[in-house]
């Protein structure tokens, strides 16, 4: 188990920025085999302002936008980086995101034989408490950890096993509250082996997931005690390694999936799907669709490119269709933001890149300067985190005009 330091900015924007998406959705490094091994140590650096204004309860962040309303923060950064806080050790290994809530931080790991969730203190580090959830599952592929981005309600965290466990524990104890298998109790069922990769979503009463199969690929339960509210008859796709959004979209509130092969929306009240476009993806289906008015967008890797299509609705029925088809952002897992009208992320093949949000025409692309990862925007700035062995952090400009970088650091 490599014990490389993981580390985190004193934003959370900044520290939400550190994860790739999904499948590889931690700080990785790779051994000479080129096998991605984890990281079990975290570290504070002070990147920010000394202030916390807003938490980050669940995948990227509080509108599953990857985007941070905080504002005040470093425009460039000091030579060889932040100032290191402080450092945790032992937590674990896997590709779990972190969340952020009342002055704690949250995520999940394999710790041995088992699969754990935790909680640090923001402040100092210090482990708070720690409870197992299920088995390691050893099957799946790159079986270093979890893969979930725990998610903070209500005093609750609603989080997901690699294996298909979901749970419900008290934020403030880690106490377990009430457990569900996807797989065994709702016929779960991935498109691919690399274990369930996405993060709960809670709205109101309901948290969702999305299980997959026969069964019905979107599941709705009671969070307070994980009662069955509704699954997707109509709607049987695999689950796919991407994460739910809502969004009201004629007048609609509603959940919007991708999965393995379409892109949907499901009615909040009762689960029925309201529009389906048939949208097939290739081995991994992984980034956070984006939701803003009318126009759905969803990317994907191993050559498959993006989509938008426009969601209309006349008289109770809704249509979707198809605005464009492109290549232009071949997203494979470091996820893509929305800012203004255009999207930045990696596309493979091109680099980092903006794209037009509303007709998806390129804009730039930039491929010498920093190689595939994650994105995260906050206060004028996109927060890049390089996936490969020396974990380096770079700020660029938000700008349509180029890929403009004001600060880097490499990982202690």
């Amino acid at each position: 188990m490599d014990t490389t330091k993981k580390q985190f900015s004193r934003s959370r924007a900044a520290l939400a920025g550190y994860f790739p998406t999904r499948v590889t959705n931690g700080i990785n490094m790779k051994n000479t085999n080129g096998m991605i091994i984890t990281v079990c140590t975290v570290a504070l650096l002070m990147t920010t302002h000394p202030g916390w204004t807003q938490d980050w309860p669940q995948w990227r962040g509080v509108n599953r936008d990857g985007c941070s309303t905080e504002t005040g923060l470093l425009k460039t950064w000091p030579e060889g980086g932040p100032k290191l806080l402080w450092t945790a050790k032992g937590l674990g290994g896997g590709y779990s995101g972190l969340s952020f809530s009342g002055g704690r931080i949250f995520g999940m790991s394999y710790r041995g034989a088992d699969e754990v969730v935790w909680a640090l203190d923001l402040k100092a580090g210090k482990e708070l408490w720690s409870t197992r959830i299920a088995p390691a599952d050893e099957k799946i592929g790159y079986p270093e950890g979890s893969r979930c981005t725990p998610t903070v309600a209500d005093g609750r965290l609603f989080v997901l096993g690699a294996g298909g466990m979901l749970a419900s524990l008290e934020a403030e104890t880690g106490k377990l509250v009430w457990q569900k298998d996807l797989v065994k109790e709702f016929g779960g069922k991935m498109m691919s082996g690399w274990g369930y990769s996405e993060s709960p979503l809670v709205d109101g009463n309901q948290v969702l997931c999305t299980p997959g199969g026969p069964g019905g690929t979107v599941l709705a339960l009671n969070k307070q005690n994980g009662e069955p509210l509704w699954q997707t008859k109509d709607l049987t796709d695999k689950a796919a390694y991407s994460s739910l959004v809502i969004a009201t979209l004629g007048g609609v509130r509603q959940y919007v999936v991708l999965t393995d092969a379409s892109v949907a929306g499901i009615a909040a009240e009762g689960g029925k799907v309201l529009w389906h476009a048939p949208r097939p993806g290739r081995t991994a289906v992984i980034p956070t669709p984006i939701v803003r008015d009318d126009l759905v967008f969803v990317t994907s890797g191993y050559g498959v490119g993006c989509n938008a299509f426009r969601i209309t609705s006349a008289g109770g029925a809704f249509k979707a269709e198809e605005v464009y088809a492109n290549k232009v952002m071949v997203n494979h897992h470091g996820g893509v933001v929305l800012v203004g009208d255009h999207l930045y992320g990696y596309s493979e093949g091109k680099g980092w890149a903006c794209q037009m949000f509303k007709t998806g025409e390129s804009v730039w692309e930039e491929k010498g300067k920093l190689g595939k990862g994650s994105i995260t925007y906050a206060d004028g700035h996109l927060y890049l985190r390089f996936e490969g062995n020396k974990g380096t952090m770079a700020l660029i400009e938000a700008t349509p005009a180029g890929y403009r970088e004001t600060g880097r650091f490499e990982q202690p």
